[in-house]
């Protein structure tokens, strides 16, 4: 079996102060080729970290994608790290350099530097791969039948080129079998109480196929990967796995919990508001996200203060006072203003303590009471997230798309 490693460089990466985004893109784009990936490593802009980093993952993988280092800056060391690994030396590849300077006199329009310049010289043993989106070009090293492919660590640079040019290379380069997932949604059950009720199911799975389970706020995908596998066998498996899970089961597709909602509404030809105190937009923000949302939702009023509540939403100040902003008596009425107010079939109100301050020995922090549903038919719930601030602001909006889903008719 052919297996990928993963190198991400760069000091960024290790305080935090970037987070790696590329390392689950890259992961997600070999699986299709057949590739699955073993291991992923990030390393600070050292000789000596991006040197143990690549003796380790040469050691046991057959293909290592690194990405970062490659910029004209004095940190960026990955082309010199390569070129002194794989015994060759740096030198000045023209064709880069007519490119580079192309790129900024024809289309950048700026003043070409000596700088962007010594982008053009490259390590002389390696493949040059072409970067059609900046200066920074991909490298292609072989060594003992491997594969070591350096791509720069912009996001939408390195996407290019592994689509252009580096998966048809290892498609072609490796006789890999497709590995094939089935994903699943559920919501409504402990992930331990899950894995009891799924035994039997995965006790009988052949040894190729895999059952995965990945919990998030409330929701639980299950993911069935096959290496190998026909797909007739893996239909097959992923049915018994629906039967199994049927009264638990939110949507047998690999969706966002977002996604799942709007696809309901669109069915039903209908739209939605939300009203977020809370949440301060967050769901919002998750919706349109989505391209084509305007198609079934209309906005969302942010009510963050009590006042705006009463004066905007109509929540009744009577009803403030005697139950508070976070219960169920204020949500449905922010329910209720939503859906008048923004015209609309359906409509999420939330409000809640996020923290860390803000509780009570009454309502401590993670309290959410979350309201959904139409004019005729509407739930309302309370909640209680042991989250941080941001952890607590997401599990809340999980469980309002939850709510909406159930009301959805």
């Amino acid at each position: 079996m052919i297996n990928a490693s993963i190198i991400t460089v760069g000091d960024e990466l290790l305080i935090g102060q970037v987070v790696d985004t590329n390392s689950s893109w890259i992961a997600q784009a070999l699986l299709p080729v057949g590739i699955p990936l073993k291991q992923r490593l990030s390393v600070g802009d050292s000789e000596e970290a991006i040197t143990q980093a690549l003796d380790s993952c040469l050691s046991d993988t057959e293909v290592v994608l690194m990405t970062g280092g490659l910029g004209p800056t004095s940190d960026d060391i990955t082309k010199q790290v390569l070129a002194k690994y794989f015994g060759g030396e740096m030198v000045l590849n023209k064709e880069l350099e007519k490119q580079i300077t192309e790129l900024f006199v024809e289309k950048l329009k700026r003043p070409l530097t000596q700088r962007n310049l010594e982008q053009a010289v490259v390590p002389n043993n390696c493949e040059i791969i072409p970067n059609m989106l900046g200066t920074a070009a991909g490298m292609l090293f072989r060594k003992n039948n491997k594969i070591i492919i350096s791509m720069p660590g912009v996001p939408f640079e390195m996407k290019a080129m592994m689509e252009t040019h580096v998966l048809p290379l290892l498609k072609n380069a490796f006789d890999a079998y497709p590995v094939l997932h089935k994903t699943l949604m559920v919501a409504g059950i402990p992930e331990s109480n899950l894995a009891d009720m799924l035994v039997d199911f995965e006790n009988n799975l052949p040894v190729h196929v895999k059952l995965a389970y990945l919990p998030n706020f409330g929701l639980i995908r299950l993911r069935l990967t096959g290496q190998n596998a026909s797909d007739e066998e893996m239909n097959l498996l992923f049915k018994n796995l629906k039967q199994a899970v049927q009264q638990y089961l939110i949507i047998d597709e690999d969706l966002s919990i977002e996604a799942v909602a709007a696809k309901k509404l669109l069915q039903h030809k209908s739209t939605v508001a939300t009203a977020e105190s809370c949440t301060g937009g967050y769901l919002a923000q998750r919706i349109t996200a989505m391209s084509g949302s305007s198609a079934y939702f209309n906005g969302s009023l942010v009510c963050y203060a009590n006042s705006v509540k009463s004066d905007v939403l109509h929540v009744q100040k009577d009803t403030i006072e005697k139950n508070g902003a976070v219960s169920e008596a204020v949500v449905l009425e922010m329910l209720t203003g939503v859906i008048d107010i923004m015209g609309v079939d359906y409509g999420i109100a939330l409000s809640g303590i996020m923290g860390p301050t803000g509780g009570t020995e009454e309502k401590p922090v993670g309290t959410v009471w979350i309201a959904a549903g139409s004019k005729e038919f509407r739930i309302a719930k309370k909640f209680t997230f042991r989250y941080n601030r941001q952890n607590n602001i997401e599990a809340a909006a999980v469980q309002g798309f939850l709510l909406l889903l159930q009301t959805i008719r």
